[in-house]
C-alpha cells in the first residue's frame, strides 16, 4: 500500500532549492535580520529601506535578470561556454606566452583565500607576509633590470609604458612635447601610449633609431626584444638620446633578461614590462603584473607602490609601503597618474616563481626557450627552401619570410588544423615564439609544417646570441632565491608568510569604500580551468567563441543591473575605469566640435583618483563644496556650473556619497549638469548600495565604472587584481576604448585603447559571472538590502560611543558609516591610528582610516558578515573606547605615552619577553576580550616607524640576518 504521509507543503522547487547559494552568501538569516531591524528601529525590511533609500531614486521594479541558479548548475552552464573554447598550443608571442605555474604555488597562493582575500597593505603590521612577497618581486626586478629601485607592480605592460612616458616628462622637465616610440614596439603598447599622450598634449613620434637620435624628445622608449623577435644591443642609441637629454626607457621581456644584458647596463633610466612569463597564465589577456624599475633619482616621481624596509617599535625589521605621499591618488589633481591598486596577487605569484626556481632554474628555462628557437631557426636555414629567417639575433621568436602570401597562409592554416597558433606579420611572414611549455614533439610538428619534414630536436642545445648582448653578472643571489627549491621548503615558506597576514579567512575586514565581501569558492574555481586560463588574447576569433559568449553574457547582466546601453570590459582597474569613462566623455564632446569642454567638477569628498584622473584627461579640476551633512553643496554646484557653463565637460560624483549617504537630490544634480551641456560620470565604488534598488543610468548618470573587485566579488588579492568596466548610455557607446590588434565590437575604428588586452583582465571575469548567476534577480536585491541593514546596525550600536558623522534625511546611513574619532582624541589623546593598531590585538583589520575625513574611521561591513561577527567587531570598538577613557583618567597607572593603545599592536615576542615594563597586564595586552582566546591572531611585528623607513629608503631584500 502506498504511503499517504506526503506533506502537502513540500514541493520539488523547494527541495531542489536553486537559490540556496544566496543564503550561503548572506551572513545573516531571517531571525538575525529581525533582531538587527529591531535594534535599528524597524519592524520589517521594507519600512527600513523606505527610510534609507530616497524614493526619488528607487526603481520599484524587478531587475531584468533570471532567478538564482545553484552552484552546481551555474558551473555546468559556464562549463558549456568553456567547452566552446579551443585551446591550441600558442606560438603567437606578441607579449604573451604559455607558462607552467608550479603546482605548489597554484594550490597555496592562487587558490588560497589566505592570499587572495587580503586587502592592500595599508595596515602593514598585519600584512608582513605579502609585503615580503612583494619585496621579493621588487628584488627580482632590480636584479634582472640592473636598476637601483623597482615598484611593487603596475597593471600591464602597455599601461606601464604609458606611466613611463609620464615619468619621463616630469623628471626630464623638458620644453619638448615630443615622445619617441621605437617602431619595434608591440602595437597594443603603442595603442595605450597614444591614448595617454593625446590628453597630456604630447606628440608621439614612431620611428627607427636614427629618428630617435636626431629628434628633440623628452623621452624615448625602446623594445627589447623587438616585436619581430630581434635582439638589438641598445647601448649606442640610448647613449645618443641621453646626449640629447632625452629620458631613456626600455620595455624588456622579463624572461629574456635572465640571459640578456640588463637595461641598466645599456644605460636605461627605466625598465618596464610584463612578468606574465614568470608562471602567470595568459588568461585571454590578464591579469598580469607589470614591473617598473628605475634609478634612485626617480624614486619620488615613480608611479605605483614601493615596498620599503623599516623598523618596528622593538627595533625589529619590518616592511611597509614607502613614500606614500608620492602616490598619485594622494597628489590628486597634481598627479600624472591615477594608480590606486595594482596587481599584487599576480606580483606575488611571479615573485614566488623566481623564489621556487631560483637563478639556476630560471637560467635553465630561459636557455631552453632560446635554444629551441635557435634550433628551429637553424632548421629553416638548412631546409634549402624559399623560406628565409629574417633575424639572426633572437631570444625566443623566429620570424620566417615565406616568400609569398599563399605559402604563408597555407602553413598558418595547416598549423591551426593540427592545434598550433602562429602569428602573421604582414602578408608573407610568420612568427613562431617558443615558450616554457615548448617540447620536442612541438619542434617536430613545427619543422614538419614549415619544411615538410619532421626533424628531431638536436641533442646539443645551442646559444646563438652574441657575447655583446649576453649578461655576465650574477642574478638573484639573495638567500630567498636559493633556499626554497624543494616542495616542502616552498610550502613552508608560503605558509610562514600567509600566517603573518590578516585576511578574510580569519575575520571581517570592514574597510569603508572597499566592500570586502565573500569571494565564494564556486566563483573562484573556473579561473584555473584550462580554457579560461590558457588562451592567448590574440587567438583567432573562431577559437574563443565561448570566451566571448561569457563576456557578452556578463555585459548583459551588468546592463540589466545598471540600466546602461553598453558596457566596455577593457579597463583593468577601478582607476582605469575612471579614465575610460572620462575618455568617452571627452571623445563625445570632440565629436560635437566642443573641444573647449575641459572643466571637471568634483565634490570635495571625492576619492583622490577622481581629480587625478581628470587631470590626466587634460581637464581643469574645479572642487565643489560639501555641506554639513556631507552632501554636495547645491548652491556651490549651481554657482560653479554657471561660472564654467561654456567650458563645462563633466561632473564626477560618487553615489551613495563618499560620506556614506544617499543624496536625495541626485536627479536634480544630474539635470543641472546636463542643462549646461556637460556629462555625469558616476564613480561606482559604492555600487554595493545600489544593485536591485536603483539604476545609475535611470537617475541621470551618463557613464559609470563598476568595481568588479568590490560589488561583484572578484577578490582584492592583497591590492589587486581588479576590473573596472564602464557602463555607458547610447550616445557615449561609440567612444569606448577599442584595440589595435583585436577590434572591440561596436567601438569606433580609430579609438585607441586604455589597456593592453581588448577585454582587460578577462580570466577573472568568470568570478563576477558566477556571482550574478548564482545570486539571481532576487538574491542581488537581498544582498543590497542586507548590506544597508548591516551598516545601519553597526552605526546604531556604536553611535553612543562614537558619533556617526553623516546620516541621511531619516538618520540612516547607506552601506557604510563614518565614525568620528576627533572628539575622543581631544578628550583622551588617543588617535584614529591608535585605534587602528589596537584593533589588531582584538583580531580585526581597521576600518578605512582618515578618509574621506581626517580623524575618522569609515566602516563597511558588507552583506556577507553574520550578526555575531558584527557584534564581535562592535564589542571590540566599545572596549577600545573604555580603554581610551582609562588613559584620560590615568586609571591603573595608564598614561598618555604608556597604555595598550599607543603601544599596540602587541606581538607574541613582546608578550612572552622576560621584561614587562607596562602598567597593564600581558593578559590585557593580548586578550582584552574573552572571545580572542579562541582564535588569537598575532601581529608579526610591532608598530612600524614610518618616518624611519622614508628617511632610510631601502626597497630591496635585506640580509637574512634581519629576519632572525
Amino acid at each position: 500500500m502506498t504511503s499517504q504521509n506526503t506533506n502537502s507543503n513540500l514541493s520539488f522547487d523547494g527541495l531542489f532549492d536553486e537559490a540556496r547559494f544566496v543564503a550561503r552568501h548572506l551572513g545573516s538569516g531571517a531571525n538575525d535580520q529581525a533582531e538587527m531591524l529591531k535594534a535599528v528601529g524597524y519592524d520589517d525590511m521594507d519600512s527600513f529601506i523606505a527610510d534609507t533609500v530616497p524614493e526619488a531614486v528607487r526603481m520599484n521594479r524587478e531587475l531584468d535578470l533570471p532567478k538564482a541558479m545553484s552552484e552546481h548548475n551555474a558551473l555546468a552552464k559556464l562549463r558549456g561556454m568553456a567547452d566552446d573554447i579551443t585551446v591550441n598550443k600558442s606560438y603567437i608571442g606578441q607579449g604573451y606566452s604559455p607558462v607552467r605555474m608550479p603546482a605548489v604555488i597554484q594550490r597555496n597562493v592562487l587558490e588560497n583565500p589566505g592570499w587572495y582575500t587580503a586587502y592592500t597593505p595599508y595596515q602593514a603590521e598585519i600584512s608582513q607576509g605579502r609585503l615580503e612577497a612583494l619585496l621579493n618581486f621588487q628584488q627580482v626586478c632590480i636584479d634582472l633590470t640592473g636598476l637601483e629601485l623597482a615598484g611593487a607592480s603596475l597593471l600591464d605592460e602597455a599601461t606601464a609604458a604609458a606611466e613611463g612616458m609620464a615619468l619621463a616628462k616630469r623628471v626630464r622637465k623638458s620644453k619638448s612635447n615630443q615622445f619617441f616610440v621605437d617602431e619595434r614596439i608591440y602595437p597594443q603598447t603603442l595603442d595605450v601610449i597614444r591614448t595617454r599622450a593625446k590628453y597630456f598634449g604630447w606628440e608621439v613620434v614612431v620611428g627607427d633609431f636614427e629618428t630617435a637620435k636626431s629628434g628633440d624628445f623628452f623621452g624615448a622608449i625602446f623594445q627589447y626584444v623587438g616585436k619581430e623577435g630581434d635582439v638589438v644591443d641598445l647601448t649606442e642609441v640610448i647613449a645618443a638620446v641621453k646626449q640629447n637629454k632625452t629620458y631613456a626607457l626600455v620595455v624588456s621581456d622579463i624572461m629574456s633578461l635572465v640571459l640578456l644584458k640588463s637595461p641598466a647596463a645599456m644605460g636605461a633610466d627605466v625598465a618596464l614590462g610584463s612578468t606574465q612569463r614568470f608562471g602567470i597564465p595568459m588568461g585571454f589577456g590578464g591579469p598580469h603584473a607589470a614591473y617598473f624599475a628605475f634609478t634612485d633619482k626617480a624614486k619620488r616621481s615613480a608611479p605605483g607602490r614601493i615596498i620599503g624596509v623599516s623598523k618596528d617599535a622593538q627595533g625589529n625589521t619590518a616592511l611597509r609601503m614607502a613614500l606614500q605621499t608620492r602616490e598619485q591618488h594622494i597628489r590628486r589633481e597634481k598627479a600624472n597618474s591615477n594608480i590606486c591598486t595594482s596587481q599584487v596577487l599576480l606580483a606575488n605569484l611571479a615573485g614566488m616563481y623566481a623564489v621556487y626556481h631560483g637563478p639556476e632554474g630560471l637560467k635553465r628555462i630561459a636557455t631552453r626557450i632560446h635554444a629551441m628557437a635557435t634550433a628551429f631557426s637553424d632548421a629553416i636555414k638548412a631546409s634549402n627552401s624559399e623560406l628565409k629567417v629574417v633575424h639572426d639575433q633572437i631570444f625566443d621568436t623566429v620570424l620566417v619570410d615565406c616568400g609569398s602570401e599563399k605559402l604563408a597562409t597555407q602553413i598558418y592554416e595547416n598549423a591551426e588544423n593540427v592545434g598550433y597558433n602562429l602569428w602573421r606579420e604582414g602578408d608573407s611572414k610568420l612568427s613562431i615564439s617558443f615558450s616554457e611549455t615548448s617540447n620536442a614533439a612541438d619542434f617536430e610538428t613545427l619543422t614538419q609544417l614549415f619544411t615538410n619534414k619532421a626533424q628531431p630536436l638536436p641533442s646539443e642545445a645551442k646559444i646563438s646570441l652574441s657575447d655583446a648582448v649576453l649578461r655576465t653578472d650574477k642574478i638573484l643571489t639573495h638567500p630567498v632565491f636559493n633556499s626554497h627549491h624543494t616542495e616542502h621548503e616552498m610550502l613552508r615558506y608560503l605558509k610562514k608568510l600567509e600566517d603573518k597576514d590578516l585576511a578574510m579567512n580569519r575575520s571581517m575586514i570592514s574597510l569603508g569604500s572597499c566592500t570586502m565581501k565573500l569571494n565564494a569558492t564556486s566563483e573562484m574555481l573556473p579561473i584555473t580551468w584550462n580554457e579560461f586560463a590558457n588562451v592567448h588574447p590574440f587567438a583567432p576569433k573562431d577559437q574563443v567563441t565561448g570566451y566571448v559568449a561569457m563576456i557578452e553574457s556578463l555585459q548583459e547582466q551588468l546592463k540589466a543591473i545598471t540600466g546602461f546601453d553598453d558596457i566596455s570590459m577593457q579597463p583593468n582597474s577601478g582607476a582605469s575605469g575612471e579614465y575610460a569613462g572620462l575618455l568617452a566623455i571627452r571623445r563625445y564632446h570632440e565629436s560635437l566640435g566642443q573641444t573647449n569642454r575641459n572643466v571637471c567638477l568634483i565634490p570635495k569628498s571625492a576619492h583622490g583618483t577622481n581629480p587625478a584622473t581628470a587631470q590626466m584627461m587634460g581637464m581643469k579640476v574645479v572642487v565643489v563644496a560639501t555641506d554639513e551633512n556631507g552632501n554636495v553643496d547645491l548652491d556651490d554646484l549651481k554657482a560653479k556650473c554657471e561660472e564654467h557653463s561654456e567650458n563645462l565637460g563633466a561632473l564626477m560624483i560618487t553615489y551613495p556619497s563618499t560620506h556614506g549617504v544617499f543624496e536625495a537630490g541626485i536627479r536634480d544634480i544630474c539635470d543641472l549638469i546636463h542643462s549646461h551641456g556637460a556629462q555625469v560620470y558616476m564613480d561606482g565604488a559604492n555600487m554595493n548600495a545600489q544593485v536591485g534598488i536603483m539604476q545609475p543610468a535611470e537617475v541621470g548618470a551618463d557613464v559609470l565604472h563598476m568595481n568588479l573587485h568590490k560589488t561583484f566579488c572578484i577578490p582584492h588579492g592583497g591590492g589587486g587584481p581588479g576590473m573596472g568596466p564602464i557602463g555607458m548610455k547610447a550616445h557615449l557607446a561609440p567612444f569606448k576604448a577599442n584595440h589595435s590588434v583585436t577590434p572591440v565590437f561596436n567601438a569606433t575604428e580609430d579609438t585607441t585603447a586604455v589597456s593592453a588586452a581588448p577585454y582587460g583582465s578577462a580570466s577573472i571575469l568568470p568570478i563576477s559571472w558566477m556571482y550574478i548567476t548564482m545570486m539571481g534577480r532576487d538574491g542581488l536585491l537581498q544582498a543590497t538590502k542586507t548590506a544597508l541593514l548591516n551598516a545601519n546596525y553597526v552605526a546604531s550600536q556604536l553611535q553612543d560611543e562614537y558619533p556617526v558623522l553623516y546620516t541621511g534625511k531619516n538618520g540612516r546611513v547607506a552601506h557604510e558609516c563614518i565614525i568620528d574619532i576627533r572628539p575622543l582624541k581631544e578628550e583622551t589623546g588617543i588617535t584614529e591610528a591608535d585605534i587602528a593598531k589596537r584593533l589588531m590585538d582584538y583580531g580585526f583589520h581597521a576600518p578605512t582610516m582618515s578618509f574621506p575625513v581626517a580623524g575618522t574611521l569609515m566602516i563597511e561591513p558588507t552583506e556577507s558578515e553574520p550578526k555575531h561577527e558584527l557584534d564581535r567587531f562592535i564589542s571590540a570598538l566599545k572596549s577600545i573606547k573604555q580603554e581610551a577613557l582609562k588613559v584620560k583618567e590615568g586609571t591603573d597607572g595608564w598614561t598618555a605615552d604608556n597604555n595598550p593603545l599607543v603601544n599596540a599592536p602587541h606581538t607574541a615576542f613582546v608578550i612572552t619577553s622576560e621584561e614587562w615594563s607596562y602598567p597593564y597586564s600581558r593578559d590585557t595586552a593580548a586578550f582584552p576580550l574573552d572571545y580572542i582566546r579562541q582564535h588569537k591572531f598575532w601581529p608579526s611585528v610591532g608598530r612600524i616607524d614610518d618616518v624611519y623607513g622614508d628617511k632610510n629608503l631601502m626597497c630591496s631584500c635585506p640580509s637574512i640576518e634581519n629576519y632572525m
